[in-house]
């Protein structure tokens, strides 16, 4: 065999199927629209607003742990697997403060606080301590696009549960658990994963009366295993009005089968790629030697500053700050569709959410919002705005008529530009 011929067959490595499983993900092809469109004004954005980035609350914790040199390359060095002491202990009163009670009373010790990199590592470590390939987790549809990119990418069977503006059915739940029961695959369910507070995409949160009943269902259902119940909370500290609402969590006493994923992210900023996880003792273990293999531990000094905000209390005014910006962000996207959708509201229809960074809308069922469809084509390269499409959001694809805005990034003034741009490009197909 000639060199030729040898560079051409190592150039071709032999990937594993996962590799194959987890290709051609929307994330990427968003971000490289938002690339390549850069005149485009983006409601498609899940990123947060830069004018909020505490760049001076930064500065002031960066000082103050390395003020003493000694105590600096402690923050400098490696840390644990798990985490920060120092951060987790804080995060124990930081949990209290929102669950309303007292640390002792939270019934949990810091040992089963995992810290990672932010809190989409955490659901990527726990897809693969759960899942073998058809093993099945349950969604709420729609839901979080990127977590279904990283089910497929472990070969998990995804089914959709239908859900309304009061968040996924109980009913339907139960519908779905007892079919799945009764055809004996069961032993297959792993998971339901829900995001409890402001969805990502809709906007909506999963009603009081809903949260305790789905709980219970978990573990009425959880009759050969524990099916964990992942609680996504990335948005839970973004409420601008609406009533508050407990957590999942907090309605499984037993602290045994739900898991509480949060990160600081959305509230503070996303690059000190900063979450955590609550977990069930069982998970512990398993999530500390996964993420071990990745990364044995996430940024200390990171970690060390996010702990130093907490300590000084510093944290709290700014989530505020950021919330009051966020609403009034969202009240310049609802006013927009209001007016310029005025004409089209017996065809076009929207979520108003409480909280989070994202508003839900409904075009006629004749117009599809897909990446291929002539309405993306047109918004994008036409009238120049970009948004998220709404079947991202569905394992199978199968509602092909609406769309994620986002208020993010954009300030209240070219917010109405974008969804002006917008309701041209919709108008533009309606019949």
């Amino acid at each position: 065999m000639g060199t030729a011929d040898k560079e051409t067959l190592s150039s071709s490595p032999r990937f594993s199927q996962r590799r194959y499983w987890s290709q051609d993900q929307a994330i990427s092809y968003l971000m490289q629209q938002g690339i390549e469109n850069p005149d485009c004004l983006s409601l498609a954005a899940g990123f947060v607003d830069f004018e909020t980035l505490p760049v001076e609350l930064s500065h002031k914790a960066s000082a103050d742990l390395l003020a003493n040199p000694d105590e600096a390359r402690k923050y400098l060095q490696y840390g644990t697997t798990a985490g920060s002491d120092r951060l987790r202990n804080q995060l124990l009163e930081h949990l209290a403060r929102m669950e309303e009670t007292s640390v002792e009373d939270l019934g949990i010790d810091r040992d089963q606080l995992v810290l990672t990199t932010g809190s989409q590592q955490l659901l990527c470590i726990l897809a693969d301590v759960l899942f073998d390939p058809g093993d099945i987790c349950l969604v709420a549809a729609p839901t979080y696009f990127v977590f279904l990119g990283v089910l497929a990418g472990v070969g998990a069977e995804v089914i959709s549960i239908e859900g309304d503006e009061n968040g996924i059915k109980v009913e339907a739940l139960q519908s779905e658990l007892e079919r799945l029961k009764q055809a004996g695959k069961l032993p297959r369910v792993k998971m339901l994963y829900l995001v409890s507070y402001y969805e990502n995409p809709t906007g909506v949160s999963i009603a009081a009366e809903r949260r305790q009943p789905i709980v219970d269902l978990v573990e009425q259902y959880s009759t050969d295993h524990q099916i964990v119940l992942l609680e996504d909370a990335a948005y839970r500290e973004l409420r601008y009005d609406g009533p508050e609402l407990p957590s999942l969590w907090s309605c499984d006493p037993s602290r045994s089968q739900v898991v509480l994923a949060q990160t600081f992210s959305k509230s503070f900023a996303p690059g000190f790629r900063t979450g955590f996880g609550v977990l069930p003792k069982s998970l512990v273990q398993p999530v500390i030697d996964r993420k071990g293999n990745e990364d044995f531990g996430s940024s200390h000094f990171n970690q060390n500053l996010i702990a130093t905000i907490l300590e000084k209390d510093w944290y709290s005014n700014h989530v505020t700050e950021v919330c009051d910006n966020y609403r009034r962000k969202r009240d310049a996207m609802l006013a927009a569709l209001e007016e310029e959708i005025a004409d089209m509201q017996d065809q076009v229809s929207w979520f108003t959410p409480h909280g989070g960074l994202y508003v839900w809308l409904t075009v006629p069922p004749e117009i599809e919002t897909g990446f291929e469809s002539e309405l993306f084509k047109y918004a994008t390269e036409v009238e120049k705005v970009m948004y998220v499409p709404g079947q991202l959001c569905y394992p199978q694809a199968d509602q092909k008529n609406q769309m994620r805005l986002s208020f993010g990034v954009l300030n209240p003034d070219l917010l109405r530009e974008g969804i002006a741009r917008l309701a041209r490009s919709i108008r533009h197909f309606l019949k």
